[in-house]
């Protein structure tokens, strides 16, 4: 019992469970609380270190949990020098709240009493067994996860504690429901206005751009001009599916297979079994003594016996295997036809147990079915074989001769197919593997000056495909030339232009529309506003409905503004009534839920700004070095 234990905690679905437990200790690992102190600490906050190893470890998990998260995504920001820093540096701020957080909850005496962390442990439901606390399961547990039981106590005071003042701080902010009710009447509206567009692209076709305007726009963003880095690529393709197609198997083979396999092909021994079953012991020892004499068996079964089912098949249950015997039919201990047991009790009353027939056991013939499955399976090994030993003699092929990949289609019988020009952000279909993009953008595969270097070794993909691939052309990252993008550069310049006349336009408008003259203020741009549009307060993402929503609320008149929509186009709004959004009961609970999480959030944001304004925080050589 206990390995299984241990094997479970090594487990994924176990490791959960602990996290369950511990989730608030995520970030910084349980070995924060019991790594000692070297000297070269990371950070004093009021005098209470954060050891090197504590930060290095808390990055280390917070890069594992990123990886886990991003996939190779992950990679390529890791390899960002500034990205490392900042990870390092949003792990150390949190390891020094966490620090401030325990040291102000000591300073208001929140104290976890032993019976509270006791009575916590016992309710875990990793721990228990059939709604008991498992002891042997708790011991196995925390064993496995390398902690003495003090180390797993103070790890359960830590957090406990902290779920305290966290439970203090909700408590604290709690709302009135007239509060409630004006906060959502402000929070979740609908916004009618009408909208006045000027439409950039048009307006851009009116633009002139010369010669100089051009210039100087394309040597002001250079960097929105880039060409990115270019491959085109060689490669080879060995697919064992395309190899087991060419591979066949004759009948010496199957044979052969079969004899060395044969413990494979036994089909275990079978007891055929009769049973008659009583409710009390008594009953079930008269009954015996009936079959003793002579009684036949299958009509004291169908009368007698209380299991509905057998009873109608004169006490048959059919044939079991060796391997599938049950506990009672093992007990009954039953060697030759017609032999009855004693009375066996069992979880469902007192059985009578006759076996009936015997089949040993037996090898499985060689027939049809059989036949194919060795073959499937021999045809397999052959074509992995043949695969590993085809990708042993490419990769010596690619090596011996590494400046082409003529070698390499001689010993693989396939011709190199050759990729268009693809860049690492549009990569090309074909090699679309994590293992082949990290061979082919290491660098390793060019030479000298970005020219083709040479061949890779053989990447294997998914244990049942492998590629060799060479770089036949490289193009280096470059800023286009202005030849090359000068109908682009035109068209930005014609369309800022549109976009500076239009912002002017807009502005004349609104001090018009703001001296109350409406529509004629749109008359010398051409425009007039549209019929009224209905904006939902939920849909802030849209930057032309948060500028709706930051205007005043219309009074005697509509109140105006200057907004961008997602087109890039210059808008003029009219906001002319606001009205409440209506809300079921299923949202109005989730929008208040929404507002005392944020009134949570607000409030503990400050507590921590307080508690780092008055800390005394130290940075230590460990940080320094970062």
């Amino acid at each position: 019992m206990m390995n299984n234990l241990q094997a479970a905690a090594k487990h994924i679905v176990f490791k959960i469970i602990f996290g369950l437990v511990v989730v608030s200790f995520v970030l910084t690992g349980i070995g924060n609380y019991m790594m000692g102190d070297s000297g070269d600490y990371a950070v004093k906050v009021n005098g209470q270190q954060i050891s090197r190893a504590q930060l290095e470890q808390a990055v280390q998990n917070e890069r594992h949990r990123q990886q886990e998260s991003m996939g190779e995504q992950f990679f390529q920001l890791a390899d960002n020098e500034s990205y490392m820093h900042e990870i390092c540096q949003q792990v150390l701020s949190q390891l020094i709240d966490e620090v401030l957080l325990d040291q102000y909850a000591n300073t208001l005496g929140l104290v976890i009493g032993d019976d509270q962390i006791k009575q916590t442990i016992f309710a875990i439901p990793a721990f228990r067994t059939e709604n008991k606390f498992d002891n042997n399961k708790f011991r196995a547990f925390i064993g496995n996860m390398g902690l003495t039981l003090d180390q797993y106590v103070l790890l359960m005071r830590k957090k406990m504690r902290s779920q305290q003042l966290i439970k203090g701080i909700v408590g604290s902010s709690f709302l009135l429901p007239a509060e409630i009710d004006h906060l959502l009447a402000v929070a979740i509206q609908i916004r009618e206005a009408r909208l006045a567009i000027f439409d950039i692209s048009w307006l851009a076709t009116k633009q002139t751009a010369s010669n100089d305007e051009i210039q100087e726009n394309y040597y002001s963003h250079k960097n929105k001009y880039i060409s990115p880095e270019m491959f085109k690529v060689s490669y080879i393709l060995i697919d064992s599916a395309a190899m087991k197609a060419k591979i066949t198997v004759d009948e010496q083979e199957i044979q052969a297979w079969y004899d060395q396999h044969s413990d494979q092909f036994i089909v275990p021994a079978r007891k055929h079994y009769s049973i008659i079953q009583s409710r009390t012991k008594t009953e079930a020892q008269a009954l015996l003594q009936y079959l003793q004499q002579g009684s036949d068996f299958a009509a004291l079964a169908k009368s007698k016996s209380s299991d509905v089912i057998s009873a109608k098949n004169g006490g048959d249950i059919g044939w079991v295997s060796d391997i599938n015997t049950i506990e009672e039919l093992k007990q009954a201990n039953l060697s030759y036809n017609g032999q009855l047991s004693r009375v066996i009790q069992s979880s469902v009353g007192f059985l009578i147990i006759r076996l009936d027939d015997i089949q040993p056991a037996r090898v499985k013939a060689l027939n049809s079915v059989v036949r194919d499955d060795i073959m499937a399976k021999v045809k397999q090994e052959k074509t992995m074989d043949a695969f590993y030993a085809l990708q042993q003699k490419v990769s010596d092929a690619a090596s011996n001769d590494n400046k082409t990949l003529v070698s390499v289609e001689t010993v693989a019988g396939v011709k190199a197919k050759q990729t268009d020009w693809f860049s690492r952000d549009e990569m090309t279909a074909e090699l679309n593997f994590y293992a082949v993009k990290q061979v082919l953008f290491d660098g390793s595969l060019l030479g000298s000056n970005g020219v083709p270097g040479r061949n890779s070794d053989v990447i294997s993909i998914d244990g049942n495909r492998a590629f060799i691939i060479r770089v036949t052309d490289h193009k280096p990252e470059r800023v286009k030339q202005l030849t090359e993008v000068h109908e682009q550069v035109e068209q930005e310049v014609k369309r800022q232009k549109a976009h500076d006349q239009a912002r002017i336009e807009a502005q004349k408008a609104l001090i018009v529309l703001k001296q109350g003259k409406d529509d004629r203020a749109l008359k010398p741009a051409g425009l007039n506003f549209s019929a009224l549009q209905r904006f939902d307060s939920t849909n802030q993402d849209d930057p032309l409905v948060r500028v709706i929503f930051s205007l005043p609320p219309p009074q005697d008149k509509a109140s105006y503004g200057i907004a961008s929509n997602g087109q890039g186009n210059i808008v003029v709004v009219a906001l002319e009534k606001i009205k409440p959004r209506p809300l079921d009961t299923q949202q109005r609970t989730i929008f208040i839920n929404q507002l005392r999480q944020s009134m949570t959030r607000i409030i503990f944001d400050v507590l921590l700004d307080n508690l780092r304004s008055e800390a005394k925080i130290k940075m230590g050589t460990a940080v320094q070095a970062q």
